[in-house]
């Protein structure tokens, strides 16, 4: 079982307060992603269920039961750290065993858990090495490894793909996302990368300043985001923002319109531009588009195959069903 709720949870660090009070359920085996800017409180969450801050008000539940103040060691999970804290002199099966140790676990469970957790992690022919003779990847894998084996009722991951390079990440994050549902068990991961909140959660919260901005699926908060943060903050490249007299056309302060819902054209379509600078990624171009009596450029998503050149006159077409519309507090219009 790894089901956590907040109660009215609140943090303050003096008579600074970085969590108001939020209220926050996660259904067991449940991968749930805590995203947002950087300093927006995503950490210091995951660090109130740990226990590794104390809570200022509120109550987290695990499984039923209040361990708003029982230490870490007492609330049954295990945290993957964003720097892999490995003990250098130790092999990787010592690694691995560490916890177990310190729990005084008997030796021959301790050997069948590192057994398994290497099996799951692809460690078994590394367990006699030391940590220096590991890539990043691996290492990563070890700490996670160390995790597994205290067999936790939900994991916490604090960014711990950010010291890894582009294409380790790629991988890691799918290694993650299989490891979850091998184990069926809950996890809790913080990013500031929406793009691996994207493609590896159940749930995505999304927070700003301590608050929670929206909760949903990856596709809910895509499809429907609550407001322009959080619409701003989803997708990849982000949405397009247009104020003033085009936004009052659909009775709006705000419309959003994202990359991949404008039609490129040399001949229609409802707003005439200048093609800027673009970024060929093979697959897909994507085009700084400067659309007359628009303020900020357009970025739109084009085949990679696309025949248009810097200065060159388009004609756009918005896709009017993916039109997002927002009003002068920035709340989503129906």
């Amino acid at each position: 079982m790894g089901q956590i709720q907040l109660k009215s949870v609140k943090k303050c660090f003096g008579d600074v307060v970085v969590i108001p009070p939020l209220d926050l359920e996660i259904e067991d085996g449940k991968f749930v992603v805590f995203v947002g800017p950087s300093g927006c409180g995503k950490s210091t969450l995951l660090r109130l269920i740990a226990g590794l801050e104390d809570v200022t008000e509120g109550t987290v539940e695990i499984d039923g039961k209040d361990a708003t103040g029982l230490p870490p060691a007492k609330r049954g999970l295990a945290m993957v750290f964003q720097s892999y804290a490995l003990y250098p002199h130790m092999s990787v099966r010592r690694n691995i065993a560490f916890p177990m140790k310190m729990a005084r676990i008997p030796q021959d469970e301790q050997e069948r858990r590192i057994s398994e957790a290497a099996r799951v992690l692809n460690l078994t022919d590394y367990l006699d090495r030391r940590p220096g003779q590991l890539s990043g990847g691996q290492r990563q894998r070890v700490a996670i490894g160390r995790a597994i084996v205290r067999e936790p009722a939900a994991f916490l991951f604090d960014e711990p793909l950010s010291n890894l390079d582009a294409a380790l990440r790629v991988g890691m994050r799918l290694e993650i996302s299989e490891l979850h549902k091998r184990l069926d068990t809950t996890m809790i991961y913080v990013t500031h990368d929406q793009v691996e909140a994207m493609t590896m959660a159940d749930k995505i919260v999304v927070l700003r300043d301590g608050v929670i901005e929206q909760v949903g699926s990856p596709l809910e908060l895509y499809r429907e985001p609550r407001n322009l943060f959080v619409a701003g903050f989803i997708g990849s490249p982000k949405m397009n923002f247009v104020d003033g007299p085009e936004a009052a056309k659909y009775d709006a302060h705000t419309i959003g319109i994202r990359p991949e819902h404008i039609d490129v054209s040399a001949e229609s379509g409802e707003w005439t531009g200048t093609v800027g600078v673009s970024e060929h990624l093979g697959s897909d171009t994507f085009f700084r588009v400067n659309v007359d009596g628009f303020g900020d450029p357009l970025t739109v998503r084009a085949d990679g195959e696309v025949d248009l050149h810097y200065g060159d006159t388009i004609r756009l077409a918005p896709n009017l069903d993916q039109l997002h519309r927002f009003d002068a507090e920035e709340k989503r219009l129906a």
